[in-house]
């Protein structure tokens, strides 16, 4: 039987995935729109037999929200390959886009039996862990920039490593208002931010992508990590070496960019 355009579409891009090879920039049909590039985003991760270690919230930065005109964030799920330990090495090639740094929850298998919505006031029974968090953003495309959310949905949410600092005993802690900065000293390169500029807080960035999944109906029944959104933006890599990522009573979260 012949392939639709969508399923050699697909094809090309899941294999770029699983080799970490670059590919011609795919139709901008699968990318313009966020909602076709949910479906397309859908169609190749389950094209994908690996093991799904947790989902990432993208696009929750509101001014950027507001900017590309869309009303949310989305998500993508994280299969194992992309999890590296903290202070890992990381290649980048022409499709990467920069580093973020991220508040992350480890979230227990019993959310996928739990009924209901998830809510401000029953989220953190569901958490167990959290911890700072760098990850690695690009393309498997030779394609620059950021046009649409659908840009970075199609492509596998565009994630390329995540990287976890040490991860702490969840507690309550005014987790909207902790200062970030990620920098390399070699370089001279410091950036600041605050968790605050995350889709409000990353709890609530959180409480999205749990409630998604569970709309969603995906159980992956294991515990399993909840990345919530860059606090410092998408920094550009200006050169290689270690960069170090800081948040306020979290920790931090470390890596080597060759």
């Amino acid at each position: 039987m012949k392939k639709t355009l969508i399923e050699k579409t697909s094809d090309k891009i899941v294999n770029a995935f699983l080799t970490n090879k670059l590919i011609a920039p795919i139709p901008r049909q699968y990318s313009k729109k966020l909602i076709n590039a949910q479906k397309f985003r859908k169609l190749c991760e389950s094209k994908i037999n690996e093991p799904i270690v947790g989902f990432k919230a993208a696009g929750t930065a509101i001014p950027v929200m507001k900017k590309l005109k869309e009303k949310e964030p989305f998500y993508a799920s994280i299969y194992k390959r992309n999890v590296v330990k903290s202070g890992g090495k990381v290649k980048i090639n022409k499709g990467t886009l920069g580093i973020e740094l991220e508040v992350c929850y480890q979230i227990k298998k019993s959310f996928f039996s739990s009924k209901g919505l998830i809510s401000s006031r029953n989220i953190s029974k569901f958490i167990s862990y959290m911890a700072p968090c760098i990850e690695v953003v690009g393309y498997r495309q030779r394609k620059k920039g950021i046009t649409s959310f659908g840009d970075l949905c199609s492509d596998f949410g565009a994630n390329v490593k995540f990287l976890i600092g040490q991860k702490k005993k969840y507690k309550k802690i005014n987790i909207g208002n902790l200062k970030t900065n990620i920098s390399n000293r070699k370089i001279k390169q410091s950036v600041d931010g605050n968790t605050n500029t995350v889709f409000i807080n990353p709890l609530n960035s959180l409480k999205f992508v749990l409630n998604k999944i569970k709309k969603d109906k995906i159980n992956i029944n294991k515990d399993f990590w909840v990345f919530t959104g860059s606090t410092v933006g998408v920094v550009p890599i200006n050169g290689n070496g270690l960069y170090i990522g800081k948040i306020d009573k979290l920790g931090t979260a470390k890596a080597v960019i060759n």
